[in-house]
């Protein structure tokens, strides 16, 4: 682990404009720099650098955050990843803190299986590029196919010596562990026998995210062999075929810049598609899809395209991943190539620019898809049409975002001439059987009537005719305010009236923090909106020890959601230019006006949170049968239209009932 010491030097060293700088080139704007935005393409630049604050913001894409967030965003590293390739930049030593002996142990494992897969990805790259064997076979094949030596030397493609111990009798010269070939699959040892699992074979190292060689896949030449044509390394500590995709430390930054990703079934696939310019393509390595791949492409981009040679069978197939994607809420669409051709082929019959311009023009939707590939065996029977219907909505069921779900069943309805109200019926059939399997399922051991669900339930809102709450958008609001408030101003100084003991109103400084902490821990209330209570708590701790937090407390948090909400309060896109006092042109700012903003503010929070309460007590009146638990409750509500009421006169509202 990292010491909080050497990370708090590392967060100190990071300059943003010095760490965005090495990436992004930035001209200075008054006091923060401008840039085009990395993380999406754009023509007018909105990606600012404030220095003062120590933070980045595109007010394009949304993406925001301080130096270690942007190396983890730009370089798709994980935090301690970010955090070394950063002490790197600036010669921090990091002394890591002492491990228990089972991590220790865990931690030299998984490094010794990296290191012996390093090692044997040079050597296969060196006896590919050196050995005579190696040229005569591995790097023939790879040129007869098309491959250039700049994108053998990128993908770094290898070939195993055609022997039973070639690489193990070299890995173990090299001083390597028996031990850590066997796990790492490179070698099969069975009793006193040991032997390559690749041998003979043409090698596709496989990368993760940060470069380093997970595993291998293996294509066979000869064709008199009985061994399979491919494959792979099997599981380690290190390789999880499940969460891996080939391809993807080359195409992250494509996938980034392109904001899709191109999703193919084998290693040349990738490798083709990449020389011909579209790098943004990755492979599930002639496994089915899952959903650890499928998250693994989110991080980079919502918006994935499955390129498929048209097999009839393997279309079919398909169908499962694609219904993965749309489950974990990303935009799916399909290409099909022309019969004969796959990824591979079209890529080296065709320019680049014919390329792109089919996988573009011929995407098509999971709808269309799957009714192209499915109607061919339905014909004219009815029975057969119905089941399509219900197996395309059944994937539209799956989508969790309602707006997409109502926007495909609209499609289906005019693809499949079938009116919508119907598809919206099956779609909600669906869905309700799955809630009642989720209910079912977490809590087992109760007794739970299953309700009435309205047909409209699972219809975007502007197609449900409901209202949202008198109240709720108020409290949203207000209670963005207060931590707003609380992180910008909280450590400055307001003069309010107070009573004391002798009830003689008196004016007296406190810090704002303490005044909208005490005010609102005092009247024992929380906050709806998670990530804002975590702010608040996160200040209130801190005010227990004696301490203000800074903002850089905040912007540095390891906590994600309060560090991005923070940063993105810290973002404005206009600032005030120095040059108004010059003419003489004098502004009020809200840090002048702090009294009376965290006052009104406050209770304005707290008239907003009444409201909700009010609401909320009248719906439990509505619904209770007990006559004596209907007073009780309006009894209740009675004392929060008083509270209401006084909330509204000091903040000089009138009520009208």
């Amino acid at each position: 682990m990292i010491p909080k010491q050497t990370i708090d030097e590392i967060f100190d060293a990071a300059i943003i404009e010095d760490v965005v700088g090495e990436f992004v080139p930035l001209k200075k704007r008054g006091a923060n720099y401008l840039g085009n935005c990395p993380f999406h393409n754009e023509k007018t630049p909105s990606f600012t650098v404030s220095p003062a604050k120590g933070i980045y913001k595109c007010f394009g894409c949304g993406k925001a955050g301080n130096s270690v967030n942007f190396v983890m965003e730009h370089e798709h590293y994980s935090y301690p990843e970010a955090l070394r390739f950063l002490a790197g930049k600036y010669s921090i030593e990091i002394e890591e803190e002492e491990l228990t002996d089972d991590q220790k142990e865990a931690a030299d494992e998984r490094e010794s299986l990296y290191i012996v897969s390093n090692y044997a990805a040079n050597y296969f790259k060196k006896q590919l590029l050196e050995s005579n064997e190696g040229k005569a076979i591995g790097l023939s094949y790879f040129l007869e196919r098309g491959f250039r030596e700049d994108i053998i030397e990128k993908f770094q493609l290898g070939y195993n010596p055609d022997g039973w111990t070639a690489f193990t009798d070299e890995a173990e010269k090299a001083g390597h562990n028996l031990k850590y070939l066997d796990k790492s699959g490179l070698t099969i040892v069975k009793g006193d026998k040991k032997f390559d699992r690749f041998k003979g074979r043409v090698m596709f190292p496989i990368h993760n995210l940060s470069g380093r060689v997970l595993g291998f896949g293996g294509r066979i030449l000869k064709s008199t062999d009985k061994a399979a044509k491919y494959l792979n390394s099997p599981e380690s500590e290190i390789y999880h075929k499940s969460k891996v995709l080939y391809g993807i430390f080359t195409a992250k930054k494509a996938i980034t810049q392109e904001d899709i990703c191109y999703l193919v079934e084998g290693y040349t696939d990738v490798i083709s598609l990449y020389q011909s310019g579209v790098e943004n393509v990755v492979s599930s390595s002639g496994t089915s899809l899952t959903e650890g791949q499928i998250r693994l492409i989110r991080r980079f981009t919502p918006n994935i395209t499955i390129l498929y040679d048209g097999d009839a069978a393997g279309l079919k197939a398909s169908f499962r991943g694609i219904d993965m994607i749309l489950q974990e809420g990303m935009n799916v669409r399909v290409v099909l190539f022309p019969e004969g051709e796959d990824p591979d082929s079209y890529a080296k019959s065709h320019t680049t620019e014919e390329l792109k311009d089919y996988i573009t023009t011929k995407a098509q939707d999971f709808i269309r898809f799957k009714t192209s590939v499915l109607i061919k065996d339905v014909g004219n029977d009815p029975i057969k049409k119905a089941e399509l219907i219900k197996d395309i909505v059944a994937s539209i069921a799956i989508i969790p975002d309602q707006i997409k779900r109502s926007v495909y069943t609209k499609e289906c309805s005019s693809l499949l001439d079938i009116p919508e109200q119907a598809l919206i019926n099956e779609t909600n059939n669906i869905l309700r059987k799955n809630i009642a399997k989720q209910t079912k399922k977490s809590s087992s051991q109760f007794q739970h009537q299953e309700q009435e669900i309205p047909d409209d339930l699972f219809l975007p809102e502007e197609f449900q005719g409901q209202k949202e709450e008198k109240g709720s958008g108020d409290l949203q609001h207000w209670e963005k305010e207060i931590i707003r408030l609380l992180v910008s101003f909280g450590d400055q100084t307001i003069h309010v009236e107070l009573t004391n003991e002798q009830d003689e109103k008196v004016k007296e400084e406190v810090s704002a923090a303490v005044y909208m902490i005490d005010n609102i821990i005092g009247d024992g209330i929380f906050f709806e909106n998670k990530t804002y209570q975590k702010v608040f708590d996160f200040y209130n701790e801190k005010l227990k020890n004696d301490q203000l937090p800074s903002h850089q407390d905040f912007i540095n948090n390891t906590d994600q959601e309060i560090s991005q909400f923070v940063i993105g309060i810290f973002s404005t896109q206009h600032e005030l230019s120095p040059n108004w006092e010059k003419h003489k042109i004098f502004t009020i700012t809200e840090d002048q006006q702090l009294t009376l903003a965290v006052e009104r503010t406050t209770l304005s929070f707290k008239l907003s949170k009444v409201e909700v309460l009010i609401l909320e007590k009248q719906e439990e009146i509505k619904i209770e049968k007990s006559y004596d638990k209907q007073l009780e409750l309006m009894k209740e509500e009675k004392a929060f239209q008083k509270i209401k009421i006084q909330l509204a006169a000091k903040l000089g509202r009138i009520i009208l009932r």
